[in-house]
């Protein structure tokens, strides 16, 4: 069996596909992604189906990875049924990226042997323990990503099958030493410059106003002087992890479910096994190496010289710790079948050949005692009790709620929660729990906002959810002038300083780029000390844009800095010398970018030609 496990090529587009197959063992239920396929299709590409069911599992292993890196941002993200729909578009337009792919790589006649991939198996770091691939992490790295050793094969199978292009496109892409030393010389570029920092708060303090100047401005920017519609809002907010600190959960419960339950706490029996493997139907050759055996031949020398099992013959056949359900079912029911440490199988036959098995040794299944565990235990009893009470409340919830429409308080009082009660707030202050989408459009509903009804109990999470009310509105309104007249100066003298300090910088400007450098000591005005700046400067954009000063001159310009400040530029050189260091890692870069560029370029004539049907993009599991 491990013969067909541990395959793969040496090529790095193919190792950093093969690392990401490991990453993925983070999310369960990869398995089904990789079995795939069902009557039930996600979408079609020619004759090939992408299976429901294979969808929504790598659309769920999407969203898992993008929640553990976003958290609460990604979540908001997904109440927007526009953005889940663009979301899981996205998620199936790569997969059928990788059916197109897989098409183009077999019409070229590309392949992957079972050698190739047991190969690389044995070379996967996560398989490998001390420098040597270890039996034992391999079935559990397995076992944890839900899947078997075929399923395993055939995916890798398939990633190493499309990585093919991308390797037969890095071979068929050049880049020229003179297009390196290019790009090194852009890329590494820094250039000498002075600059003169003219903040516009300081001329906004010396900005005279008249009153018929803040009503213009007042009146021209009405929008920002505007109190948006509001509204006072009410609601209830249940959900079982709030309950979880009410739960309560003694020692008798916790022994209880323990007792119940000790499979979950116990690990699986394991045994140590080594094997001698013969490929194919070749069962003479596998019963004279059993004969020399039985004659009182060492085993591990024996599995060193015969076995076909690369991997396992270079350790004496060994194939180390096996829990059930990761080797192929013939051998394992004669692997477990074996009494006493020592033992030796008979022949075994299964689809890969012929095995015969020794047991190495035993470990016995182990039950962890309860005092180890009872934390745990009682943890995940609060859990459970705390969703159970949560939809028991949340009946009752919808219950007194849709039965008393006029208020929250009889609801509150049925399920034990409290009413919380907002201030006048708008679409824009509104807190979290009450600006997702959902909750939102029920506020601005005829029924609760004009009707002043409770809405429906609306789910904000899992096992969270939230019943709003409109307690009180108020309409869009222009503020009175003298409400606002100190936000008036404010906004208005901010404008006036920014204007005067551009003024100020165009005007000296204009004078250095005649060759006025009087115009300086004018205006009060020097440039700071030199200072050398590569791309990565908040300047760069302006710097990197301005013509390379002639010998003895300099160039001048002028920019914004983060902080609004109006920046005078002048640029007194530029250094091409590039960083031979460098040139390696931006070759690589370069032709990293053409073989995309190439990649995404098939793609679109292998879209453009072949007939892709989209069934599910818009409903979600």
């Amino acid at each position: 069996m491990m013969d067909r496990l541990r395959e793969g090529v040496n090529s790095i587009a193919v190792k950093i596909i093969l690392g990401l197959i490991i990453l993925s063992f983070v999310f369960a239920g990869v398995g089904n992604y990789i079995i795939g396929g069902s009557n039930n299709a996600a979408a079609k590409v020619g004759n090939t189906e992408i299976g429901r069911n294979a969808f929504e599992q790598a659309y769920q292993n999407e969203r898992n990875r993008m929640q553990s890196q976003m958290g609460d941002y990604f979540a908001n993200l997904l109440a927007d049924p526009t953005y889940v729909q663009s979301f899981r578009k996205s998620v199936l337009d790569r997969m059928i990226n990788d059916v197109l792919i897989e098409q183009y790589a077999d019409s070229l006649g590309l392949r992957i042997s079972d050698d190739q991939i047991r190969t690389e198996i044995l070379r996967m770091e996560p398989f490998q323990n001390d420098g040597k691939f270890d039996q034992e992490i391999y079935a559990a790295s397995l076992r944890r990503a839900g899947f078997t050793a075929d399923s395993f094969a055939e995916y890798m199978r398939r990633e190493m099958t499309r990585a093919q292009v991308t390797t037969a496109l890095q071979a068929s892409e050049f880049i020229l030493d003179n297009e390196v030393e290019g790009q090194s010389k852009l890329l590494t570029q820094t250039r000498d410059i002075r600059t003169i920092s003219l903040n516009p708060e300081e001329f906004a303090k010396n900005v005279e106003l008249t009153d018929e100047e803040l009503q213009d401005y007042y009146k021209q920017n009405a929008p920002a002087y505007t109190r948006p519609e509001q509204a006072k809002v009410s609601y209830i907010e249940l959900s079982a992890q709030a309950l979880k600190d009410q739960m309560e959960v003694t020692e008798e419960e916790a022994t209880q479910y323990y007792n119940e339950n000790t499979d979950k706490y116990s690990s699986e029996e394991q045994r140590e096994l080594s094997h001698i493997l013969v490929i194919g139907d070749d069962e003479a050759k596998a019963q004279a190496i059993l004969d020399k055996l039985n004659a009182g031949a060492d085993f591990a020398e024996t599995a060193t010289t015969d076995s076909e099992d690369i991997g396992s013959a270079e350790q004496g056949g060994s194939l180390g710790w096996v829990e059930k359900g990761v080797m192929d079912a013939d051998f394992e029911t004669a692997a477990f079948a074996l009494k006493n440490v020592g033992d030796v199988s008979g022949l075994v036959k299964s689809s890969f050949g012929y095995h015969i098995i020794k047991l190495d040794g035993l470990k016995e299944s182990q039950t962890k005692p309860f005092a180890e565990v009872e934390a745990q235990i009682k943890a995940d009893l609060a859990d459970q009790k705390a969703v159970e009470r949560f939809y028991e409340l949340q009946t009752e919830l919808e219950k007194v709620a849709f039965e008393f429409p006029d208020s929250l308080d009889d609801a509150a009082e049925a399920t034990g929660q409290k009413v919380v009660h907002t201030d006048f707030i708008s679409q824009v202050e509104a807190p979290a729990i009450l600006s997702t989408p959902t909750v939102m459009q029920a506020i601005l509903s005829p029924e609760v906002k004009d009707e002043g009804l409770n809405s429906e109990v609306m789910e904000v999470a899992p096992e969270h959810v939230i019943v709003v009310r409109v307690e009180e509105t108020r309409d869009e309104t222009l503020l009175p002038f003298d409400e606002v007249k100190d936000q008036v100066v404010e906004a208005l003298s901010k404008v006036k300083g920014e204007q005067k300090a551009l003024e100020l910088a165009n005007t000296v400007l204009d004078a250095l780029k005649s060759g006025n450098e009087a115009t300086l000591a004018e205006n009060g005005l020097e440039f700071g000390d030199q200072e050398t700046i590569d791309r990565s400067s908040p300047l760069a954009n302006v710097v990197f844009a301005m013509p390379k000063p002639t010998e003895g001159t300099v160039s001048f310009d002028q920019t914004k800095d983060f902080q609004g400040n109006v920046v005078l530029v002048e640029l007194s050189k530029v250094n091409t010398n590039a960083d031979a260091s460098f040139a390696t890692q931006i070759g690589a870069q370069m032709a990293r970018s053409n073989v995309q560029q190439d990649l995404d370029a098939i793609l679109k004539v292998l879209r453009e030609n072949a007939d892709i049907e989209y069934y599910v993009i818009d409903s979600q599991p």
